[in-house]
């Protein structure tokens, strides 16, 4: 299972916002590169950024820091946070980004979802970010209607590399993952699912071993590793490919 890092860039600073909430917000760090960096020398193999301003205003405020970081790192980089256009994921891939996370166009403009995986086989990926069940866009201001699971069910087929599955009640808040909301996420989608949202301790990352053979495949760490709640190259020992734990095992000793 791939650990990756967060970084949460509002006005170019690293940031954790508690709940989504965007005036409850924690500055860690006003260097996002130096950050990036360190992630990567403690053995990350993937960089997870969101463009908070981007969520929020649709503007890409962030564009530097987010060049800076693709040009610094040798480890892939994605990042989701205000791509409602073609022409925007497409900028964002030149920048060097990896993939390109559709959070808000999914349900707004699923057809353009389809016609970016189509364009770049491998690098689009959905962010599907869930209040109660139900998809929350725009930076999650906006509430929909629309069930998380069935909009994973309409892009499992689509093409796409992934689905990103945020439970934004527990996200920010070190309180331990939405397990049976992951469940339920993994079992109807046809495409990995990383998992992202209220890691706080060992414990909680080792509480995911047993979703993997449904198809979870990575987990995204944020405020519990700046907290230092988790350190980052213990848990790629403990949970990737090299890991001693055996999910059967694991699975039992949790049930």
């Amino acid at each position: 299972m791939e650990i990756i890092p967060a970084i949460d860039l509002l006005d170019g600073a690293c940031v954790r916002l508690h709940q989504g909430d965007y005036d409850q917000v924690t500055r860690f760090s006003e260097d996002p590169v130096a950050q990036a960096l360190s992630w990567q020398s403690q053995g990350a193999t993937r960089l997870h950024l969101v463009d908070l301003d981007g969520a929020k205003r649709g503007e890409p405020i962030n564009d530097a820091a987010v060049r800076a970081i693709t040009a610094a790192l040798d480890i892939p980089v994605q990042l989701g946070g205000g791509v409602r256009s073609l022409e925007r994921a497409e900028e964002l891939i030149a920048c060097g980004l990896d993939r390109v996370i559709l959070g808000t166009v999914a349900i707004e403009q699923p057809e353009l979802v389809q016609e970016l995986a189509q364009r770049h086989p491998g690098r689009i990926v959905v962010g599907i970010d869930a209040n109660d069940g139900r998809v929350a866009t725009r930076g999650w201001i906006e509430q929909s209607d629309v069930l998380a699971t069935d909009l994973a069910k309409q892009f499992s087929v689509a093409g796409i590399a992934a689905i990103i599955t945020t439970d934004i009640a527990t996200d920010g808040t070190l309180a331990g993952p939405n397990l049976e909301a992951l469940r339920t996420m993994a079992q109807c989608c046809a495409v990995p699912v990383i998992a992202s949202g209220g890691i706080g301790c060992m414990a909680d990352l080792l509480s995911l071993l047993p979703l993997e053979p449904l198809g979870v495949t990575g987990v995204i760490v944020g405020r519990a590793l700046y907290d230092g709640r988790v350190d980052l190259a213990e848990a790629i020992a403990a949970l990737g490919e090299a890991r001693l734990q055996d999910v059967t095992a694991v699975a039992a000793d949790i049930a």
